[in-house]
């Protein structure tokens, strides 16, 4: 069994003398969250697209489950679930009876599905009500719901969290989660940057069609080379330190300094501190959040 479950290779989309997507070679590995970022008009959906056999690529391929999607894809496309942003539910129906209805689509679905689907998405106590009266985050979870009625393998999702409310978020980050403790690979974009921090388990970033970082969460969030110190005596330690080639970009922020290392690490900054006089109260390593890494990474441009 391959450990990469979804895989494209130099996978390019023109429209004309426009290149939506430049060369992408992804990997995407068996039961891992994995977050797909881009700016606007970076070329995520046009991807997603293509990875889901909609719209074929100009040139390269995407393999699902080792399989090429352009020639196998009635094969290993039912072993995908999908959702793209808001789901096509029919809002006069119930959410138990939406199921029913997509679940005699794909015949073979067993009754019992529906039920621990319904348990699933959290909407067994909703599962009679009309759908038109759910809230966005419960016709997206039943979106999801539907999406998983084949038990699918990979679930790819463009945008599931578009539309939500915080409490809304919350839910289908805690729904992401619970989907890959049960095993299953989730591959998915999303512009609230927050949640992908937390859900994640490694995101590649698309820039004007090309892969410009793919990584772990935790190595992506690394220190950034930078120190928050407590000291006593700020407002002079900081004088001090910006009198240092290293230090000059040292500022003040939330009643702490933020401040390089003369080598790079906590352990002389201390000792330096100590030295001029100011024992500080605390070095802590200062980690960036996923915004920061990605704004630095996109030029500042908008999600």
């Amino acid at each position: 069994m391959s450990e990469h479950v979804l895989v494209t290779q130099g996978l390019t989309k023109s429209y004309g003398s426009c290149q939506a997507v430049k060369g992408l070679d992804l990997e995407v590995r068996r039961g891992e969250v994995f977050g797909f970022l881009g700016p606007n008009g970076a070329g995520k959906t046009t991807t997603i697209r293509m990875c889901l056999g909609l719209i074929r690529p100009t040139s390269g391929r995407v393999l699902v489950l080792g399989r090429d999607v352009g020639r196998y894809g009635a094969e290993v496309l039912p072993r995908v679930g999908a959702l793209i942003e808001s789901p096509a539910l029919y809002p006069y129906m119930s959410g138990r009876d939406n199921l029913l209805c997509f679940a005699d689509t794909l015949c073979g679905v067993p009754k019992r599905r529906i039920d621990e689907l319904l348990d699933l998405v959290d909407l067994r106590d909703r599962q009679r009500d009309r759908v038109q009266g759910y809230s966005q985050g419960m016709k997206q979870r039943l979106g999801l719901a539907v999406a998983m009625l084949h038990d699918p393998e990979i679930l790819i999702l463009d945008e599931p969290a578009n539309g939500l409310d915080p409490a809304g978020i919350v839910e289908m980050r805690s729904l992401l989660r619970r989907l890959a403790g049960q095993g299953k690979t989730i591959f998915f974009s999303s512009h609230v940057l927050a949640e992908v921090q937390q859900t994640c388990d490694r995101v590649a970033i698309l820039h004007l069609g090309e892969l410009i970082k793919v990584a772990p969460m935790g190595e992506l969030l690394h220190g950034s080379g930078e120190f928050k110190v407590r000291v006593a005596n700020a407002i002079d330690a900081l004088a001090v330190i910006r009198r240092q080639p290293w230090g000059r970009a040292a500022r003040e922020l939330d009643g702490m300094i933020l401040t390089a290392s003369p080598s790079g690490r906590g352990r002389e900054l201390t000792e330096f501190l100590v030295a001029a006089g100011f024992t500080p109260d605390a070095v802590i390593e200062r980690a960036q959040d996923l915004e920061e890494v990605f704004l630095q990474l996109t030029g500042g441009e908008s999600r």
